[in-house]
């Protein structure tokens, strides 16, 4: 790292410490390093608002919460380093929960619902679209289960992952089914699984 690099980091810290103190960030993210690539975490003083994957374009999902929730967006690692490391325990096998606090503001209705059902299905194990409609008490709104899965604002952390179809295939994931095959394998394996970063 040079001095000026050096410098930067320690202006940016202040800034951000500066900013924390009057209350000016209502939205901190960071990256988190990932055997599922580069994920970005984002919160508000009350929790995870936003998890996203590569492939949902970190800057556009940043765009989007400017608009829905707040433009007041600051880079904030350190206030989300507790969430990035239960994350990285979690995706290392080394913790089978991602007892968090979240902030669901993104949602409502059917899909809060549905969203804050997922974590009655238990580390390693699965529910259809079909069952999860019945656990929320609406047993012919299977649709609007994958619709609200698709639209988990903080996959991973909330676990859609585990909903799968009827006939056993994983079905649609946010991150992709590349990383719900992963996800999945990790929960049914345990540790081994970690070792292997996604392709």
């Amino acid at each position: 790292m040079t001095a000026e690099t050096d410098d930067l980091a320690r202006l940016h810290d202040r800034l951000v410490a500066r900013a924390g103190e009057v209350g000016l960030i209502d939205l901190a993210y960071r990256a988190v390093d990932s055997p599922l690539g580069a994920l970005l975490l984002v919160a508000t003083e009350q929790g995870a608002v936003r998890l996203a994957f590569e492939e949902e374009g970190h800057d556009a999902v940043l765009a989007d919460l400017a608009e829905r929730v707040s433009p007041r967006i600051l880079r904030a690692p350190r206030r989300l380093d507790e969430t990035a490391r239960r994350i990285e325990d979690y995706l290392g096998g080394r913790s089978r929960s991602l007892d968090v606090p979240i902030d669901l503001r993104l949602l409502a209705g059917y899909r809060r619902e549905v969203v804050e059902a997922l974590p009655r299905i238990a580390y390693g194990h699965t529910a259809t679209y079909t069952e999860m409609a019945g656990m929320t008490g609406r047993p012919r709104a299977v649709r609007a289960v994958g619709s609200a899965c698709a639209n988990n604002p903080v996959p991973l952390l909330l676990p859609c992952h585990r909903v799968v179809r009827s006939d056993g295939s994983a079905g649609g994931y946010r991150g992709g089914l590349q990383a719900k095959r992963w996800l999945l394998g990790l929960e049914a394996a345990g540790a081994p699984a970690a070792r292997e970063r996604l392709d």
